[in-house]
This record gives C-alpha cells, sequence and structure tokens, in this order.
C-alpha cells in the first residue's frame, strides 16, 4: 500500500534521514524506532507532505506521490497524528473532531464512531481540548485523524508524556483499526510496546536504518545495539 523508496530529508545542512525505505501492508502495523534525534518524526512528516524530502520517493499503491501536498495525501487516505497532539486548545472536543472531517476521504469513520471506541468523549464533547488531560487530547487526536477515513496512520510518539496505564489503553486500540484493513506506520520510544504491536520493526540511528525485520526476529541485545549504536559481541 505505501512505499517509501530511498528517502532523504534534510533540516538546513543537517540530513536528518538518509536513503531510507521501507514498505507498509494493509491491516500491518510497521514500527519506527530509535533515539531522540534519529529521524523519525521527519520520516512521518515526509511521508504526510509536511516536510519535502531532499531526494527519493514516495508512493501510495504504486503512484508516486512524493511531490503532492499535504492535504491532497489526506483525501487520498494518508494521515498524521503529530507528535504532542497539536490540537485546537480553545475549541471543543467536538470541534477539534470536526477538523479532521476537512479534505476527508470517504469511508465509515466520523465522530459518532470515535464516541464508541472512547465512550468518554461523547461525554465530553462540548468541553474546550485545553482542559483534558495528556492521555484524553492523545485520544482526540487519534480520532482527529480517524474521521479523516485514513488507509495509512500515522503516529507519531503516541506514548510520550503519558502515564503507563494510559499508554497500554491506547495501544489496546490498534488491533482493533487493523482488523479494518487500516496500515499503521508509528513511531516510538517505547520499544516494548512497539515490538507488541508491530508486524514488522525499523532502528533508525542518526537517520540510518540499524536493523529492520520480524520483531521475533531479534533479541533485547540486538535491538539495544541498533538503538543505541553499539557493538555485538559477534561484531
Amino acid at each position: 500500500m505505501l512505499e517509501v523508496r530511498r528517502l532523504s530529508a534534510d533540516h538546513g545542512q543537517l540530513r536528518a534521514v538518509h536513503e531510507l525505505s521501507l514498505s507498509l501492508e494493509a491491516g500491518r502495523a510497521h514500527a519506527v524506532i530509535g533515539a531522540n534525534g534519529a529521524g523519525k518524526s521527519t520520516l512521518l512528516r515526509a511521508i504526510a507532505g509536511l516536510h519535502p524530502p531532499s531526494s527519493g520517493s514516495v508512493l501510495l499503491d504504486g503512484e508516486d506521490i512524493t511531490r503532492e501536498p499535504p492535504e491532497l495525501r489526506v483525501t487520498r487516505g494518508i494521515c498524521l497524528v503529530p507528535e504532542g497532539r497539536r490540537l485546537f486548545a480553545s475549541l471543543t472536543v467536538e470541534e477539534n473532531l470536526l477538523v479532521g472531517r476537512h479534505r476527508a476521504a470517504k469511508g465509515p469513520w466520523e465522530p459518532g464512531r470515535v464516541y464508541e471506541l472512547f465512550p468518554w468523549l461523547r461525554e465530553r464533547r462540548r468541553q474546550p481540548a485545553s482542559q483534558l488531560s495528556g492521555g484524553e487530547q492523545q485520544a482526540v487526536a487519534i480520532g482527529r485523524a480517524l474521521v479523516a477515513n485514513p488507509r495509512v496512520l500515522l503516529l507519531d510518539e503516541l506514548s510520550l508524556g503519558l502515564a503507563p496505564k494510559i499508554v497500554r489503553q491506547l495501544y489496546e486500540l490498534l488491533p482493533r483499526l487493523l482488523e479494518t484493513g487500516m496500515a499503521v506506520l508509528l513511531v516510538e520510544q517505547d520499544v516494548s510496546q512497539a515490538m507488541r504491536v508491530a508486524s514488522r520493526v525499523q532502528c533508525l540511528l542518526e537517520g540510518r536504518t540499524t536493523l529492520e525485520g520480524r520483531p521475533r526476529d531479534f533479541t533485547p541485545a540486538q535491538i539495544e545495539a541498533a538503538y543505541f549504536g553499539l557493538r555485538t559481541e559477534k561484531e
């Protein structure tokens, strides 16, 4: 469904992503892990059309969309839940959800279905987003992306700044989304959560892939070495 070919992206003179490639199938989750500064968020922003790549390409269903604007990618079904939620603090929960309907693709997701996914949201739909906790705001951010009816959902640091209990609750939702045929590309520093939900994992270090494959094929020591750039005993 989604393919990234030899993508590079810069921040000024700094190369944040170096010729990175990945592919994502419908109904599967692909986790990109790595420490701060590894290039994870830049990768997602480039896929979403918010950061122009310096080289390489992004393809959806085999069609090159590398130069398409972000609003057209939303219509095609690529939606980003950004790091830090980025809600409109002065708008209500429901108004934030309705923002996600702008440029939405055709599909089954609308605010009512989000309320079924997060039942407590219905009771608080008239409250300003600024009055919600971090975990509640993350749920609204996910809901805002879902009402755009994504085929590819990009999740940037889902667990950032949240209590472990809330993180577990949010991750429990992902299998339900995958069952609908949605593809999920998630960026995460919480390696254990990412490894549990993903079909494939890809570790970045300074913008380069240091490890890629099925989570079950790697030992904790191999993951640690790839994450921190350490040498393994075999090396």
